[in-house]
């Protein structure tokens, strides 16, 4: 009867605060990040309603948010986690309508953009400009600035390009995007983004995971083209 009376106390008191037990579990992402502020719930709701895609969606925002907590903690950065979380969860938003500008980099487009969704949000707008570098630094082709989130969420990016991940997003992109027009083009990026990306990174503990995610790349390439007569039966 203590325990009934225990979950009805607790029922009143998410009652009044106008929530559901089933909201109150689900105060964080699919992942398990944290949405510890009421802007952060804001922010994970915009992005799981309109930034769905199988390479850079929903899904690709939570893997570099967490692995650029790793990267910090492995290279004793110490890291905004507000700038990291809206930059995150952000960075590729100009690749999706209405955000997308025809001829400009998705990267310097989603920066220019971040605050019409971070200020309504109540996001701390002082943080803003750290965000936009941390944007428009992420990709593997990018300046990166000194600051740290910018460089852990550079990183995590062009880690989540290389290994398992990496072939998974790159041919689910087959068919749909120039640079896997079919598969022989996925294969392609795939073998190029095995030798080219390592170079880019600049944290001392992504330079480490890449060189586990390439040989990863390396041994399915390897298996691919045996099994697919040197890649002539595509």
């Amino acid at each position: 009867m203590k325990g009934i009376a225990f979950v009805g106390k607790i029922w009143r008191i998410l009652t009044v605060a106008g929530l559901t037990f089933s909201q109150a579990l689900a105060q964080e992402t699919k992942s398990g990040i944290p949405l510890d502020e009421p802007w952060k719930e804001t922010v994970y709701e915009f992005a799981a309603n309109n930034l769905q895609h199988t390479a850079w969606g929903l899904e690709h925002s939570e893997r570099d948010y967490q692995l650029a907590r790793v990267l910090a903690a492995g290279d004793g950065l110490e890291i905004d986690e507000d700038v990291l979380f809206a930059a995150a969860f952000l960075h590729d938003m100009a690749a999706f309508e209405p955000y997308a500008v025809a001829g400009e980099d998705h990267s310097n487009t989603g920066a220019d953009e971040a605050g019409t969704i971070l200020e309504p949000a109540g996001f701390p707008m002082n943080k803003l400009p750290s965000v936009q570098g941390a944007i428009r630094a992420h990709m593997y082709y990018a300046e990166v600035p000194a600051e740290p989130v910018a460089q852990v969420l550079h990183d995590a990016d062009t880690l989540n390009f290389l290994g398992a991940i990496g072939v998974t997003r790159i041919i689910s992109l087959t068919t749909r995007e120039g640079l896997a027009k079919d598969l022989p083009a996925a294969v392609a990026t795939l073998e190029n983004f095995s030798r080219q990306l390592p170079a880019s990174l600049v944290t001392a503990t992504a330079k480490a995971m890449a060189a586990d995610r390439v040989q990863e790349m390396e041994s399915f390439l390897a298996a691919l083209r045996n099994q697919s007569a040197d890649g002539r039966a595509l």
